[in-house]
């Protein structure tokens, strides 16, 4: 299977919010437009997309802010999934991180979503000891 790592283009919004919605990532307090359209304001060069046979399969959002990376929206198509699509775009996304100085990167999972906790582990990541705290703004 050929696949491709692109960033974002406005063409893939569509697909991206088709994606998210059939990974269970959209949630009622995300409006996944809006994420999108925050994310390509700020390091549009961090979002990156999987594209097989001219079909959105995976999306990533990563971050860094000086201190540490972020990911967001990790998403493979469930029929894709355990091909290497996931781990290909960590790879990316740490290469791009390293490339900017980034010395760790932080990301949250709900604990219910074990399937990725595994995949997270797999690919060297490690639960830091740690409370997780947020404040919506908006």
């Amino acid at each position: 299977m050929p696949l491709t790592l692109r960033p974002y283009q406005a063409e893939d919004k569509k697909a991206i919010v088709a994606l998210w919605e059939a990974c269970r990532l959209v949630v009622p307090q995300n409006d996944p437009i809006a994420d999108i359209q925050t994310k390509i304001q700020f390091q549009p060069g961090l979002f990156l997309v999987a594209v097989s046979e001219n079909r959105l399969v995976g999306t990533v959002m990563a971050g860094y802010e000086g201190h540490r990376g972020w990911i967001n929206y990790l998403a493979v198509a469930p029929e894709m999934r355990r091909q290497g699509i996931a781990k290909a775009m960590m790879v990316w996304v740490e290469r791009e991180l390293r490339a900017l100085g980034c010395p760790k990167i932080n990301l949250q999972v709900r604990r219910t979503n074990t399937a990725v906790i595994h995949f997270y582990r797999a690919v060297g990541f490690e639960e830091d000891d740690v409370i997780s705290f947020g404040k919506r703004l908006a």
